[in-house]
């Protein structure tokens, strides 16, 4: 592997990186990467997948965490309907 292709490497690490600080899914940072940095997603996924298997750990709490943020988003959307629904009486 020459020097180009492990510098694409790293740009596409830390890229992926910038998704996660944004809580994006695998997907999303996918579609997010080849939409604003023209990267192929079969690419993004290519890495994802071996930083996964470097930090496993990490990416299962990652994983975990992005579950129970979005237990608590329905559930501060359902008692704001509720809400809502209530004063709207």
């Amino acid at each position: 592997m020459g020097d180009s292709s492990a510098s694409y490497i790293h740009l596409v690490q830390h890229l992926i990186e910038e998704c996660l600080i944004f809580n994006m899914s695998k997907e999303e940072c996918m579609e997010a990467l080849s939409k604003h940095a023209d990267i192929k997603p079969v690419i993004t996924s290519t890495v994802w997948n071996e930083l996964e298997k470097e930090n496993k750990e990490f990416f299962q709490a990652y994983t975990r965490g992005r579950g129970q943020r979005a237990t608590e988003i329905e559930k501060r959307q359902r008692i704001q309907n509720r809400l809502n629904a209530i004063t709207k009486d």
